[in-house]
């Protein structure tokens, strides 16, 4: 099945919110690679890890029950910036985990870190400024979000390199 209709049945059919999961905690997403997956080299291609990604972050929402949350709105995440560094290959059948973190947030955009390991090594890491946008034009505030999502108070700091980059 190719990663846009995984994508597609991962938001439709999310998999259960995780009772007690806050918006700081790390959500953790497992795939395996599939031949779609792979470039001419036979190693994962570049702009699949942002697919990938995607699957993972919907996957972190749907831990925190935040999809319905956010349909009921009609606030829904794109993404404004993405930095990729990539440290090992994957490979054809590889099982392999995605780390999904918040780091914080300013008043417009959502950090969040995704390392990317297999057998308990650092294959590759995204760090994704987010934002969301309200059907019919508009965009949400970041805080706005983290309080429906039940995070009472400020966002943690963001770290330097982060911030630096966004």
């Amino acid at each position: 099945m190719t990663r846009q209709l995984r994508l597609a049945l991962g938001v439709r059919f999310p998999r259960p919110a995780v009772p007690g999961r806050t918006l700081l905690e790390p959500s953790v997403t497992t795939l395996r690679v599939t031949p779609a997956d792979l470039d001419m080299y036979l190693h994962v291609n570049n702009g699949v890890y942002l697919q990938m990604m995607d699957m993972a972050r919907t996957n972190l929402l749907a831990d925190l029950g935040a999809l319905p949350l956010l349909a009921q709105r009609g606030w829904y995440p794109v993404v404004v910036a993405t930095t990729m560094t990539y440290r090992r290959s994957l490979r054809l059948g590889q099982r392999f985990t995605i780390t999904s973190r918040v780091l914080g947030w300013d008043p417009r955009v959502v950090y969040l870190d995704q390392v990317f390991e297999r057998d308990g090594e650092h294959v590759a890491r995204g760090v994704v400024a987010g934002r969301f946008l309200a059907r019919g034009g508009g965009r949400v505030a970041a805080p706005d979000v983290a309080a429906l999502l039940g995070h009472d108070g400020p966002s943690p700091a963001v770290p330097a390199q982060v911030s630096a980059w966004a």
